[in-house]
């Protein structure tokens, strides 16, 4: 139900959009999120918004640079992504809650996401 595109190769300091399509007829009432798994390592946060796009939650270290947006009228959620470092290269992931509602805490928590997409590989090269 969720299909994650827009990933690609860009140098560093480039600048990529993501973006996450809903396939049903519910996308109003999900809370959104992405996250980031680079090899080897553990699927992290990187942002997250509210069912009416008035909240919105970024991981610390990522904070100026990405920014999380939704439009309920298209079912897609996206995230631009700014000036990219090498440490941003990961495979990308949209997730859905069907509560709706996030906030500080459960925005960053994997277990609070319902529905996962695939993943969309960004790779940033120095």
């Amino acid at each position: 139900q969720l299909q994650a595109s827009g990933g690609g190769l860009v140098q560093a300091g480039g600048s990529l959009r993501l973006s996450c399509a809903y396939s049903g007829r519910t996308f109003i009432s999900y809370a959104m999120g992405w996250f980031r798994q680079a090899p080897g390592k553990e699927r992290e946060f990187v942002a997250a918004v509210n069912w009416n796009g008035g909240s919105t939650y970024y991981a610390d270290s990522l904070k100026g640079r990405f920014t999380i947006s939704r439009d309920n009228a298209k079912n897609e959620a996206y995230l631009q992504m700014n000036s990219l470092k090498p440490e941003d290269t990961a495979a990308y992931y949209c997730a859905a809650d069907s509560y709706g509602v996030l906030d500080e805490k459960s925005a960053g928590n994997k277990d609070e996401y319902d529905y996962w997409g695939q993943g969309t590989l960004v790779t940033v090269s120095s």
